[in-house]
């Protein structure tokens, strides 16, 4: 059975409450209650931090040992070298997934400190951008 946290930063723990237009009206925590029924075969662990460090400890702790990350850094995504070089310094395989299309918004979002150190990005297709992430991490 293959192992994959979910890992999501900033503000995310306000998803269903926060801006209900651009991140969906569900909760995270309701969300992942989805994943873990549509993958019954997999091990799936979540956690979310509005610290940076708390995030970068999170990574090490499964980055020998899981079979996946998939990371929404939120606002860190755009100015955390830390994080990216925490993401370099592990073997786990990763995926940046994004709720809302950050190329469709402001400009300081286009840019991710997270994609080249990622296998792959998922943005713009709400919640469903995770299961795609799932689904690819446990091929």
């Amino acid at each position: 059975m293959k192992k994959i946290l979910i890992l999501n930063g900033p503000n995310l723990n306000l998803l269903g409450k926060r801006e209900p237009g651009v991140y969906g009206n569900q909760s995270f925590e309701d969300y992942f209650e989805t994943l873990k029924g549509i993958f019954p075969d997999v091990e799936l662990h979540y956690y979310q931090s509005n610290h940076e460090g708390a995030m970068i400890d999170k990574i090490h702790e499964v980055g020998f040992s899981f079979d996946g990350i998939i990371i929404n850094a939120g606002g860190y995504t755009h100015t955390s070298v830390a994080l990216a070089d925490a993401l370099s310094s592990v073997t786990t395989p990763a995926v940046e997934v994004h709720i809302s299309n950050i190329h469709a918004r402001e400009p300081f979002r286009h840019h991710s400190y997270l994609t080249s150190r990622c296998k792959g990005m998922i943005c713009g297709l709400g919640l469903k951008g995770y299961e795609l992430a799932v689904r690819y991490l446990n091929e």
